[in-house]
């Protein structure tokens, strides 16, 4: 008789923003975890990664962050997180924070290791071509810079964007440029910021989309505000471009409203 095959236990780490804003999408990452033949967890432990704090220069509570992080995650098989900001966050930053403490330093690596975005987990871990979800309209995808350097997502979410029943993707010019948010940078630098997310938008409206999506929450309040702020400047009549993050989609989760914009 043979011995069916474990699944794999992939610990969910849902972030803050996805928490607090639009827990939708981790209900969405744990759809397709699991069509992709996994377990899923959310352990309760788990709070911030951090990031805030290190990128504004705190770095002893980013490593007590860190090790909370570690200690409620290191148990599971995989580690997958629904942004490609804070997985570069768990994944590259980790080792480098904790590399001088003798106690976690091994085990940051070993961690950082079980470490995947969701897309760029169903894709190249688990083998996902195409998911069981429909959206009868035209979309585009803006690349996050987290995502796309530190993790090298591109072309995973386009491929299994394109197995949507009824859709149609588009790209916009510069789909790989900066949405102006970069965290603490929106905060510190608002003038900059906002002209970047003025070009990132307009570069979208172009395309004609009915959706604009990507896999980083971030960005996509960062377009979604700004998206908001030009359409009630303007009084145009028809709806503005509706934002959602990719996971919606590729699960078929679209009874959420569209991502607001304040």
């Amino acid at each position: 008789m043979t011995t069916p095959k474990r699944r794999p236990r992939v610990g969910l780490f849902v972030t803050c923003l996805v928490d607090l804003m639009r827990p939708s999408v981790g209900f969405a990452a744990v759809r397709l975890l699991e069509a992709s033949g996994c377990d899923v967890e959310v352990p309760v432990a788990q709070t911030c990664c951090g990031q805030p704090a290190y990128n504004s220069g705190d770095r002893a509570t980013a490593a007590d962050l860190a090790r909370q992080t570690i200690a409620a995650l290191e148990g599971f098989d995989y580690v997958v997180v629904p942004s490609g900001s804070c997985g570069g966050m768990l994944k590259s930053h980790y080792p480098r924070l904790l590399a001088d403490d003798a106690k976690w330093a091994s085990r940051a690596t070993a961690f950082a290791g079980k470490v995947h975005e969701l897309v760029s987990f169903l894709v190249d871990v688990r083998g996902m071509t195409e998911v069981d979800a429909t959206f009868a309209g035209r979309v585009t995808y803006h690349d996050s810079c987290s995502g796309l350097r530190e993790l090298g997502i591109k072309d995973q979410p386009r491929r299994l964007l394109t197995s949507v029943k009824g859709l149609e993707l588009v790209e916009m010019a510069d789909c790989e440029l900066c949405c102006g948010f970069g965290g603490t940078f929106s905060v510190k630098y608002p003038d900059i910021s906002n002209s970047i997310v003025e070009k990132k938008t307009a570069n979208a409206a172009a395309v004609t989309p009915d959706l604009l999506l990507a896999g980083d929450l971030g960005c996509l309040m960062n377009m979604a505000g700004k998206i908001a702020r030009a359409h009630a400047e303007s009084g145009a009549q028809r709806p503005a471009l509706a934002v959602r993050h990719v996971a919606e989609v590729l699960a078929g989760e679209l009874s959420a409203p569209p991502i607001a914009g304040e």
